[in-house]
């Protein structure tokens, strides 16, 4: 972000009504890639692919604000391959990680890793390192510290289903994995913010919270977060386009002040929820609108998510989650029409 998105950002944090309303989106692997016009491989492989195609997008829509912006990723593997998982890379598929816990005994043997040496993490932090003379030219900064949560690097480990059983039958297990992958989190962070100084966020993406109870959240999510969340930052920023019922009530307690759902819930109701102290990014159905909607639909629907407001301060008009596969360029525009009225 430029410091100017950056100041405007912080306005909206603090509450100052936008008009028109300010435009966000998470771009990453599913979508830049192949919007840009190369295989996501290539978008990973080749730091100069993935400079241009996040260039491209800035340039072509300098109006909208992208988080993180800047994205060095590998998708999903980026986290668990420090955990020696077996990252598979199709050419132009998401990637995806294979577990490596595949019994909870095998819990207490889980290595404890170094970002600066381990998995995929190294090359992610280096491609940003040979970048950052490039994007500060272009006006921007690296702004935030990025990592998938706790949750979501436990369900790669030991695979979704397997991690919610053993919630409820080896819960003493389960924290002690929780504990080795907030500490990794917590140094992970530290490491990206020590290395880029502008940087003054973090984010966070964990759809595992919308897949608990309240007991469940309180036990297994809340204190981690809140640990992940006590960094001096000023933007400290959550994704999680599952459900959110549970959770969004605990988002200040966490000290989350900006917030990416999905699109089951009303931002109305979003507010109420986070009394109103969270900024919300959202939330126009992301594949069946923005994707696969015409350029008309996607104003019309744009247009009645503003008029169903009831009070516009802390608002940044998005998708609910992340920008999908396959948005065309018309339909930006025309979201980005719709939101001058």
């Amino acid at each position: 972000m430029t410091d100017l998105q950056w100041n405007t950002l912080q306005k909206i944090i603090q509450g100052e009504v936008m008009d028109p309303l300010p435009a966000g989106f998470i771009i990453d692997c599913p979508w830049l890639p192949n919007w840009y016009g190369a295989r996501i491989l290539d978008y990973f492989s080749n730091d100069d692919v993935w400079l241009k195609a996040n260039l491209k997008a800035l340039r072509n829509f300098p109006e909208i604000l992208f988080f993180p912006g800047f994205w060095s990723e590998y998708g999903m593997c980026t986290e668990p391959s420090a955990f020696g998982s077996r990252c598979l890379f199709p050419a132009d598929e998401f990637p995806h990680a294979e577990k490596v816990i595949r019994s909870l005994e095998q819990i207490d043997d889980l290595p404890s890793p170094d970002p600066r040496t381990d998995g995929l993490l190294p090359f992610a932090l280096n491609r940003l390192k040979l970048a950052q003379a490039a994007i500060e030219s272009e006006g921007h900064r690296i702004r935030f510290a990025v990592a998938r949560g706790p949750l979501n690097i436990a369900s790669y480990l030991m695979g979704s289903t397997e991690f919610l059983m053993a919630m409820m039958m080896a819960p003493e297990k389960t924290e002690s994995l929780l504990k080795k992958i907030t500490v990794f989190l917590k140094s992970w962070l530290q490491l990206q913010m020590e290395t880029f100084p502008s940087i003054d966020g973090i984010f966070l993406l964990d759809d595992i919270i919308g897949f608990m109870g309240e007991n469940e959240f309180r036990t297994f999510g809340l204190p981690y977060f809140k640990e992940l969340y006590a960094a001096d930052v000023s933007v400290k920023f959550l994704h999680n386009d599952a459900a959110c019922q549970v959770s969004a009530p605990l988002l200040p307690e966490i000290g989350v002040n900006l917030f990416n759902m999905g699109f089951d819930i009303t931002l109305n109701d979003l507010k109420a929820l986070t009394a109103d102290k969270v900024v919300l990014l959202g939330n126009l159905p992301p594949r069946d609108v923005l994707a696969a909607g015409t350029p008309e639909t996607v104003e019309q629907r744009t247009r009645e998510l503003i008029a169903a407001l009831a009070n516009k301060s802390r608002i940044i008009l998005s998708c609910g989650g992340g920008m999908p596969p396959k948005v065309p360029s018309e339909n930006l525009e025309a979201f980005l029409r719709a939101r001058k009225g």
